[in-house]
């Protein structure tokens, strides 16, 4: 949801008991009421109001169930027991591929986002799955340095900081130095000089503050990274597209789609104009300026003139 490091998270023990039991629950079988899920942090949080605001406007009851992992959610989803999920698409992707090809099944998903989407269409298909129209909107793993150091060696990308040919510490996931698209890539793409790797995790507090500090040049962040400005950080741009795409996109039950297409229309035109800053500006809004999610969601859909 790739994984990128952002969405892998372990699941929760109870997780999918607590899943379990609400899906044997009459209002997650209920037809006249559908289930949108996502995952339990800001971002996934604001999407899944999105999508139910949306729905709700186009006649449809709906509930929000937000979890850990995706993991918890794809049998309900494919029993149609759920019926739309707030996605990322080489998560998805990926997640689809390891459920029908095994854990070690090497990655489908690739950093062109149309690819992608045909890759996923057909896995998703096979499990009674539907893909909607992604969004320009990406959570993707990016590499942020401090403004400072960008403005004093002129780097805008990548590329720029392999050119530079400086060692460069990295603060990142635990398996970073094992991934393609974290250290190996950025050796073997962008010949970046990486000689050691802190294991602060991605887009962590912990690693943002070892790069203000000084004690790493890079960190491994997050796209939608809403507090980097504010911290003296910028995104070095992957202009050689070592990451795979993230893009937002719906994923809705094939049965319960042919019954409603109103549900995909109104979810697509969201995709058409959510954008990455879009997104970033709202979870700063309630991360650092303390907004319901509930009013953030509701606002920007009333802003494009979506409800």
């Amino acid at each position: 949801m790739k994984k990128t490091f952002a969405r892998i998270a372990a699941v929760l023990m109870a997780a999918p008991l607590v899943l379990t039991a609400a899906c044997g629950s009459s209002d997650l079988s209920s037809s006249s009421k559908i289930t949108i899920v996502g995952q339990d942090f800001t971002e996934g949080n604001i999407m899944t109001a999105l999508y139910g605001d949306l729905l709700k406007d186009a006649g449809y009851k709906t509930q929000i169930k937000n979890f850990t992992a995706r993991s918890v959610y794809i049998k309900p989803m494919e029993k149609n027991q759920v019926q739309i999920s707030a996605d990322y698409l080489s998560s998805m992707t990926d997640e689809l591929n390891h459920e029908a090809n095994g854990a070690d099944a090497p990655e489908v998903a690739t950093p062109d986002t149309a690819q992608t989407l045909a890759v996923l269409t057909k896995l998703a298909n096979k499990v009674g799955l539907t893909p909607l129209t992604p969004a320009p909107a990406q959570d993707a793993n990016a590499y942020a340095v401090t403004k400072k150091f960008a403005q004093a060696n002129n780097l805008t990308t990548l590329s720029d900081l392999g050119k530079l040919g400086q060692p460069i510490k990295l603060a990142a996931a635990p398996d970073c130095a094992t991934r393609q698209s974290c250290k190996l890539g950025l050796k073997s793409v962008y010949n970046i000089n990486i000689t050691a790797v802190q294991p602060l995790g991605f887009d962590s507090p912990q690693g943002k503050s070892a790069l203000v500090k000084g004690e790493v040049q890079l960190a491994q962040v997050a796209t939608t990274d809403a507090t980097l400005d504010a911290q003296g950080l910028v995104i070095l741009t992957d202009d050689q597209k070592l990451q795979n795409a993230e893009n937002l996109v719906p994923i809705v039950n094939s049965a319960w789609l042919k019954k409603n297409a109103k549900a995909a229309t109104a979810l697509n035109k969201l995709s058409a104009v959510l954008t990455t800053a879009d997104l970033t500006a709202m979870i700063d809004k309630v991360d650092s300026q303390r907004d319901e999610v509930s009013t953030v969601a509701s606002d920007y859909l009333k802003s494009k003139g979506l409800i």
